[in-house]
């Protein structure tokens, strides 16, 4: 991802689904179980396999918000 950072990434996907549908979409415990963009990050700093998750859902939206033209 050039110059966006996951911090970034998991603060738009939570602006834009909240906490309750990220989790339901990306079934991780840091999502559904007392969520906070700090411990989401501890975790998907350690975890390449979320973190590519959060990667493609993000990428989604992205085309998705462009294809609606938002």
């Amino acid at each position: 991802m050039h110059g966006i950072t996951l911090e970034a990434m998991v603060n738009d996907l939570v602006a834009f689904f909240g906490w309750q549908e990220l989790g339901r979409r990306i079934s991780i415990r840091c999502f559904t179980s007392e969520p906070s963009v700090s411990s989401s990050l501890k975790f998907l700093r350690k975890t390449p396999w979320a973190r590519e998750k959060v990667e493609s859902l993000y990428l989604f939206v992205q085309r998705e918000r462009r294809r609606q033209g938002l």
